[in-house]
């Protein structure tokens, strides 16, 4: 008799679930956790979450992680099948969005760090749309998502699975107000990982150390 492969999960996991011997126990989890659309509750987390960590690839698989932020609910929920979200003006790289034009596979991690310290993970099929070709299907899209801030295009899923990542390594952090005054030893956003914020583009070394630079 021919076992129909689990209706979750990739051919990769099921093998390695095989090989390790852990098929029983991630088939409870498919069956007890995972689902094929959003439940009410699902709903009702992300509309509370400021934040989603994005996980793309290009046509070639090679992956990008990123992340947005926005007010709560800035990711929003169309039906138990759909959400959209806004995509701003940012460096003008696209990276993710460039991905899904090639590869429109999106992977979506919300994560309460505060109050309930779980996560949800939502995957599906992406779609690039400007805010008047989606608002035309979806009347009900929000209006004033960020204020002040206009969507250069959405980001519109269609789920596929959606399921929880446990709470037991997820950190507590506490909400606190972004300072306002300005730290005088931080580099520039552009430079910060440059090392061009350390004076004259000098490299550090190990210890703090600036490397000294050439000139020709």
């Amino acid at each position: 008799m021919t076992l129909s492969p689990p209706p979750f999960g990739s051919a990769g996991e099921h093998q390695l679930q095989q090989q390790l011997g852990t098929a029983e126990r991630a088939a409870r989890f498919y069956d007890q956790q995972v689902r094929p659309c959003l439940t009410p509750e699902m709903r009702e987390f992300i509309a509370r979450q400021a934040m989603v960590f994005l996980a793309t690839a290009d046509s070639h698989g090679e992956c990008d992680a990123s992340f947005r932020a926005g007010p709560p609910g800035f990711v929003h929920v169309i039906d138990d099948h759909s959400l959209a979200y806004p995509e701003f003006r940012g460096n003008g790289v696209l990276a993710s969005a460039g991905n899904m034009t090639e590869n429109p596979h999106l992977g979506m991690l919300f994560v309460d760090f505060t109050h309930h310290h779980v996560g949800l993970h939502v995957n599906g099929t992406a779609r690039l749309h400007t805010d008047t070709s989606l608002r035309s299907l979806h009347p009900g899209l929000p209006t004033d998502v960020a204020p002040g801030r206009s969507p250069e295009m959405w980001v519109h899923l269609s789920i596929e699975e959606a399921y929880i990542h446990c709470s037991k390594y997820i950190p507590h952090l506490e909400p606190a107000p972004r300072p306002t005054s300005h730290d005088s030893t931080r580099p520039k956003d552009s430079n910060y990982f440059t090392g061009l914020g350390r004076g004259m583009g000098s490299p550090a070394l190990p210890g703090g150390r600036v490397a000294p630079t050439s000139v020709t």
